[in-house]
């Protein structure tokens, strides 16, 4: 029988921080929806927590063991930051679980009642892997009570990866490196993997069930240090998978020449340098197979 295990990584903050009134609207949406789906699919919440915040995890999250390593283990940073790496906290969540189907996503991404019974749903289709794009809503919202006009909010499209759902068997074959959470690179890193190892991937950008506090699109992320670090970390995950790569499996490849293009280009999770060589490779390989068949079949008709 299919079933699902959901991690985050919930981090006690500041009360001037988003996170203050994002995370606990992100908590019970998740448990919202895990008892909207108990008779469609099993469901498991998991934490991947560091000590000092195990005591702020609600209790119907599963807390996986402490994390113990963060980014500053690999790097020093003028400013610490103790940000987890993404790969420690899916090995937590495969570790910890018989599901055969995993989901990570950001602590502040809250989700729709019916999203369990959504992916439930995909996972039905066939895919093996797929992301969720985001709804961007109001950031006037702070407390739980407005749940139900937080989900009743259909905001604005998001072009960022930030939900992330895949079989099991798919784990053991990520290269993550050394990439940290919150921090750009992050999803480009994880759904290159996907695109590489998965059979049937699709991008869910259009579909309102996961949402963000915020209309903001791109996000000054601060210190510049960790985000080269991300993106030093991302260089040796591509020279990596780039090999593997087939344009076929990307979003918006088979769009026409322009919008293929240009949904490349102002994708913040695409990167340009990779899927151009890549949909050049694969133009090459069609014109060979075309050039052959016009060539033989030209011979065949002469003799």
């Amino acid at each position: 029988m299919t079933s699902i295990a959901h991690i985050i990584n919930p981090v006690k903050v500041k009360p001037n921080s988003d996170l203050s009134y994002a995370q606990p609207i992100t908590f019970e949406t998740m448990r919202m929806a895990k008892a909207y789906a108990k008779d469609i699919v099993p469901v498991e919440l998991f934490s991947a927590q560091y000590a000092e915040d195990a005591g702020f995890v609600p209790e119907w999250f599963t807390q996986t063991p402490n994390l113990e390593r963060s980014v500053m283990d690999f790097a020093l940073f003028k400013v610490p930051r103790k940000l987890p790496l993404i790969y420690d906290i899916l090995e937590r969540l495969y570790n910890a679980t018989n599901a055969e189907f995993l989901i990570y996503t950001n602590a502040d991404i809250g989700v729709v009642p019916h999203f369990y019974q959504a992916v439930y749903y995909y996972i039905q289709q066939g895919y093996d892997a797929f992301i969720i794009n985001r709804r961007r809503i109001s950031g006037k919202y702070r407390h739980v009570s407005e749940i139900p006009a937080i989900i009743s909010d259909v905001g604005l499209p998001h072009p960022g990866f930030d939900c992330f759902v895949f079989h099991r068997n798919l784990f053991p074959l990520l290269t993550l490196g050394h990439i940290c959470i919150g921090i750009p690179f992050i999803e480009i890193s994880l759904s290159h993997n996907l695109f590489c190892y998965a059979n049937n991937f699709v991008l869910l950008h259009d579909k309102h069930l996961t949402f963000h506090i915020g209309k903001e699109v791109i996000k000054d992320w601060g210190d510049r240090q960790y985000v080269a670090f991300n993106r030093q970390e991302f260089v040796k995950i591509r020279k990596t998978l780039m090999p593997k790569f087939d344009i076929r499996k990307f979003p918006y490849s088979n769009l026409p020449f322009l919008r293929r293009y240009l949904s490349w280009l102002f994708n913040p999770a695409m990167q340009i340098g990779i899927c151009l060589p890549l949909d050049w490779r694969a133009f090459k390989k069609r014109f060979r197979y075309r050039f052959n068949e016009f060539f033989f079949g030209f011979i065949d008709d002469w003799r």
